[in-house]
């Protein structure tokens, strides 16, 4: 078998809207291509003994043992390497239960989709399932050392990948709250929310956190200082640079016992408790030497160690830490207690799990020295042997919830001491015997306060109730009724998106608001252009939405994005599909027009249930999506006798038509006119019907987003299809004698749709130069040509400089054979080159005539025009109203939409 490529999507797709984590991999099965798996000798045997969990997976039987049935039965091998590479996952710690395998149209290979959690597990897990059967089919087996190392792997590729576990549980709460959330890909930090709403974290650091508070924090020996000039109970302590001030600081905080820890250090590092001799004081000093320059050194207080977690001022959590310790049972030496008590599954490595395993270091050795033990040693029953100094759970302590036991008094000081400090989020480190009586009773003393504190003790504590202490923060971010997200339109379609996408973004403009929008001509924010090319994916989207000044977000989404990657966004408020046509089929493992119709419904489906999918009433295949679609629906027709418009708005649906020369709005029994066509720019005064379905879809996006009517009025009679607002999409040029057209028109469905505008031009000859992008099929070009022949008096057939894999000259002369096929009398030249193409079309303009120029790239044939001095660029049809014949659209093609 060959795997000939792996692709991960992270975004609502093709395959799930709902599950949209998933690897898609294209394997051709080779020789096993005709071998299901009940023909290939002891496969099944083979496939149980090395994996016998699979008897878990249901399968179509919908039974335990299904799958397994199905193999004994005869299935291919890529339904087979779907389940084993689930169930990889599954033994390395990251349940997944979602996957398809579907056979494309290239007999034996086929597309293997599987869920995944992280991508570089997912991505392992399907080449490592292959392995397997590779393996099995060949030698009846996969060895036990294979597939732990596999094993091994996977779940070194989680652990990579896995968010620590304070910011799992920050973003758990987003989660479960609606809150989008996403990884910025540098210092660990999370964005929760979108655009201006956005708020971000690293760790339990906010964009709140002030960086004094935190400073301070850093500072223990100035958070004293503070402190206990608030009346503060702190310990005695003072900082030495070098070991010659060490006697002189024992003396200056009244003796023995003592603390020396580093200055700045933390997760307990180089802190050395309970010192009673000068020889612990100067090894207690070279090991805080080792953390930091300056070293503390303090009066040791007896006591129960507690962490106290402030956010926003309020106590929310309080834990008792206990040292990692171990207690006997009068049998077993301290290294098999060490040893059983690691096997707790509960004990990861770091801070990979609730508790981490028990490490013994010089602290460690040095307390079984003061009690005469070693790793030998067996203690009686019950007795307790604590190996480290501090309770830090990174060093293997535990936790023992104690926030209901906290005194009141004590929850006064701790919320006032986190003001004093300057901090939203901290963890007040508190040594006292009782934490249920006030801390002056019990010469209790507040030994420090830490920025950024651990979540894990109070999330999973070892005893007592769990606190969600990732509620207050989330709340503290965003408190109730506060939006976390920005509006979200996705178009998508085959033709239309550019145009359709520039206007809704200029009619959000009118509200005020600043948006950012994506097109296939570049990323914008505002009046200005952040990026140029063709941004139609999801990493622009992403761009869009993780700036914190964008308030409206306007995301054409195109075919190729949602095949590679999926949607940026989980879901959007209003998903946009102007069309489906028979455009880029052949690619992507997109076959036929209901495949295309699929991928655009992606969008579509999207739309939250309290959002709005706009749909196409006049395109079969848009319209039929409406019963997948969980949004509320809004349709927009160019016929206001479409009985899908009458039965929906009869039901008080939402829709938007083209009525007596009006685009209004339809609610119910209302009619709210937009304004007359013949007033919006884009339509060419009325006479692109295309453009006024584009113009409708768009007014239909906004008005069921909540903008005005009269926003949206101003916004059509201001938006104009000129090389500003439109590059590409209908921008008409008066050259004098004749115009000139630049349309981006570049499949079957956009060259009918413009033929309806062409074929209304009344004077002088209709010129095309005319091509195609050369990944389409040897059929779509031969349909240009005859369109072309349809449209057009005369045609300068010419290429694109990419021609996409195809021999150059093929394409051409395929559209050739179209026009061919026409006997149309229009004379035909073939001119490879697009510049030259374009200048002996503009040259042997005669007057009164039109030359559409359908270009690769819009840039160059725009500065072609430009170089000519053009009168202007025509933004109506005033100055051509001689030229061009009002025309009435009564047909699907007619109402296409033009440009993508």
């Amino acid at each position: 078998m060959k795997i000939l490529k792996i692709q991960t999507l992270r975004g609502p797709n093709y395959w799930s809207i709902r599950r949209h984590k998933v690897v898609v991999m294209r394997l051709d099965l080779e020789e096993l291509a005709n071998s299901p798996s009940n023909q290939i000798a002891g496969f099944y045997e083979g496939l149980v003994n090395v994996l016998p969990s699979l008897v878990e997976h249901f399968c179509s039987p919908g039974c335990r043992g299904g799958f397994l049935s199905r193999v004994q039965e005869g299935t291919m091998m890529g339904h087979i390497i779907e389940h084993i590479a689930l169930e990889l996952q599954e033994l390395a710690g990251m349940p997944v239960g979602f996957g398809r395998t579907r056979e494309t149209s290239t007999p034996g290979t086929y597309q293997v989709v599987i869920e995944y959690q992280h991508e570089q597990a997912g991505r392992y897990a399907a080449r490592a399932a292959v392995r397997i059967c590779q393996g099995i089919v060949e030698t009846g087996t996969y060895s036990t050392q294979e597939l732990a190392q596999d094993l091994q792997d996977l779940q070194a590729f989680a652990a990579d990948a896995a968010l620590g576990p304070s910011t799992e549980t920050l973003v758990k709460e987003a989660e479960a709250r609606g809150i989008p959330w996403m990884e910025l890909g540098t210092r660990a930090m999370i964005q929760l929310g979108f655009g201006v709403h956005q708020k971000r974290v690293q760790a339990t650091l906010s964009d709140r956190t002030s960086i004094l508070g935190v400073e301070l924090a850093c500072d223990k020996e100035g958070t004293k200082q503070i402190l206990r000039s608030a009346g503060v109970p702190v310990p005695r302590g003072t900082v030495i640079d070098y070991l010659d001030e060490l006697e002189e600081a024992i003396h200056d905080v009244g003796g023995y016992p003592l603390v020396i820890k580093p200055l700045n250090g933390n997760h307990g590092r180089g802190i050395t408790i309970d010192i009673n001799r000068w020889e612990e004081a100067e090894a207690a000093y070279d090991a805080a030497k080792e953390v930091s320059k300056s070293v503390i050194v303090e009066r040791f207080y007896t006591g129960r160690d507690h962490r106290v977690l402030v956010v926003n001022g309020k106590v929310v959590a309080v834990a008792e830490r206990i040292p990692a310790h171990v207690i006997g049972d009068g049998t077993s030496t301290l290294a098999e207690l060490i040893e059983s008590t690691n096997r707790d599954p509960r004990r990861g490595e770091g801070h990979d799990n609730v508790l981490t395993k028990i490490e013994l270091d010089r602290t460690s050795w040095d307390l079984l020295d003061k009690k005469g033990y070693n790793l030998e040693t067996v203690m009686p029953l019950g007795e307790i042997c604590y190996l480290r100094a501090t309770a830090n759970l990174s060093t293997g302590g535990v936790a023992v919830d104690r926030t209901d036991a906290i005194h009141p008094e004590n929850v006064w000081l701790a919320q006032r001491v986190v003001k004093i400090i300057g901090l939203d989020i901290a963890g007040i480190d508190i040594v006292t015997s009782d934490i249920s009586k006030p801390l002056r009773e019990m010469d209790g003393v507040i030994v420090e306060v830490n920025a950024a504190p651990g979540f894990r003790m109070h999330i999973c504590p070892s005893e007592g109730i769990p606190r969600n202490v990732a509620e207050p923060v989330i709340e503290m971010l965003f408190p109730p009724g506060t939006p976390s997200r920005v509006p979200i339109v996705a178009i998508t379609g085959t033709n239309g998106k550019t145009t359709t996408t520039r206007l809704i973004a200029h009619i959000f403009k009118q509200t005020q608001q600043i948006v950012g929008y994506t097109t296939t001509d570049g990323t914008y924010i505002g009046d200005y252009l952040v990026e140029p090319g063709d941004n139609t994916g999801p990493q622009s989207a992403q761009l869009i939405l993780q700036d914190p000044t964008v308030e409206v977000a306007v995301l054409e989404s195109a075919r190729g994005g949602i095949l590679r990657s999926g949607l940026a966004f989980t879901s959007c408020d209003v998903g946009v599909v102007l069309n489906v046509a028979a455009d880029h089929l052949g690619l992507g493992d997109i076959d036929s027009i209901d495949q295309m119709a699929r991928v655009k419904s992606v969008v579509a489906e999207a739309a939250m249930p309290n959002g709005y999918a706009v749909l196409n009433a006049d395109d079969p295949l848009v319209s039929a999506m409406a019963s997948q679609v969980s949004a509320q629906i809004a349709y927009f027709s160019m016929h206001p006798t479409n009985e899908l418009i009458r039965s929906h708005t009869q039901r008080g649906g939402l829709a938007a038509v083209y009525e007596n020369g009006y685009l209004s709005i339809l609610k119910g029994d209302w009619t709210l006119r937009i304004e007359q066509a013949v007033n919006v720019p884009l339509t060419l005064g009325g006479r692109a019907p295309f453009m006024i379905a584009n113009a409708l879809a768009a007014s239909l996006a906004a008005f069921a987003q909540g903008v005005r009517i009269e926003d949206i009025r101003a916004a059509l009679v201001t938006f104009q299809a000129s090389t500003k607002q439109t590059p590409g999409r209908m921008n008409l040029f008066n050259l004098g004698t004749f115009h000139a057209l630049i349309d981006y028109a570049h499949n079957p469905h956009s060259y009918e749709a413009l033929g309806g505008f062409v074929r209304n031009w009344t004077t002088g000859e209709r010129i095309g130069v005319v091509g195609g992008p050369g990944d389409r099929r040897d059929e779509d070009f031969v349909t240009l040509g005859r369109l072309s022949a349809e449209i057009f008096d005369r045609i300068v057939i010419k290429e694109d400089d990419d021609t996409r894999g195809r021999d150059r000259g093929d394409a051409a002369l395929r559209i050739h054979q179209g026009v061919e096929q026409t006997n149309s009398s229009a004379p035909c030249e073939v001119i490879h080159d697009e510049t030259t193409a374009i200048q002996k079309a503009l040259d042997s303009a005669t007057p009164g005539s039109l030359v559409v120029i359908l270009p690769e790239s819009v840039n160059r044939a725009i500065a072609l025009i430009e170089a000519r001095n053009p009168i202007q660029v025509v933004a109506s049809v005033a100055d051509t109203s001689d030229r061009v014949r009002e025309t009435t659209p009564v047909s699907v093609v007619e109402t296409a939409i033009v440009s993508s």
